[in-house]
């Protein structure tokens, strides 16, 4: 994905990649794109693909690791003046919410504070939909990368980008985590997730290299990610008496 931002020099939605670290149903009667349909008004049921919101979240937690680790350990940090075409709901819009903001007009923050104690930690996330185009070099401020990546052919290509470069601690789940995953994600899950942990822990790098090598499917690895999210970073501080 690095290279084709870095080619490309935009953020492209679902409905364009068609690769997503979520649901792939951005297509006609596809849940993506009824779940659009109706939070926007069939706004969008006819426009070519490029023209759909883009997806994010809103980091009310100012978490280092963004604001819906759940979908990567990785994330791009947008300027300011992209609020003002942007709309938010609470929760996820795959759970048809009926609570939607603005920048000017947030209540979100409140009720996302509220739920997030009985909510999973990876669930917990403000919903943004950026409408319009994003444009790297306008519209971004920085690519925040997980430490892992330092020394990497990924770290070279940022460096390319139009806009700073930072890092985050980075993501780490050891194996003496492994039982927390298998309750967590399931023992299929957790066994994956040791078969391809390097010095006793598992990292996003790890992963990455196990679905280019097609070591495992990358639905199971999507799976593995949860569990090195949930358990392996500073968002599992938030609920650590919880799975």
């Amino acid at each position: 994905m690095i290279e084709a931002l870095a080619q490309e020099g935009i953020y492209r939605s679902q409905f364009e990649t068609g690769t997503s670290n979520g649901g792939i149903t951005a297509h006609p009667s596809g849940d993506r794109w009824r779940w659009e349909s109706e939070m926007f008004g069939t706004a969008y049921d006819n426009v070519a693909p490029d023209l759909r919101p883009k997806y994010g979240a809103l980091n009310y937690l100012r978490s280092v690791t963004g604001g819906s680790p759940r979908f990567g350990s990785s994330h791009l940090r947008l300027r300011p003046h992209v609020l003002a075409r942007t709309t938010f709901c609470y929760p996820d819009s795959y759970l048809d919410p009926v609570d939607f903001g603005v920048s000017d007009r947030m209540s979100l923050i409140a009720l996302a504070e509220k739920g997030r104690a009985a909510m999973d930690v990876l669930d917990s996330y403000i919903e943004a939909h950026v409408h319009g185009p994003l444009i790297l070099a306008e519209d971004v401020e920085a690519i925040v990368l997980d430490s892992c990546y330092r020394n990497t052919p990924i770290e070279a290509v940022a460096a390319t980008l139009p806009f700073a470069l930072e890092w985050h601690p980075g993501f780490r789940m050891p194996v003496s985590q492994i039982e927390d995953c298998a309750a967590y994600r399931g023992l299929e899950v957790a066994e994956l997730a040791a078969s391809i942990a390097v010095d006793g822990s598992v990292t996003p790098r790890e992963i990455g290299l196990a679905l280019r090598f097609k070591r495992a499917a990358p639905q199971s690895l999507k799976q593995v990610w949860h569990c090195v999210a949930r358990f392996g970073g500073p968002i599992a501080e938030f609920h650590a008496d919880r799975i």
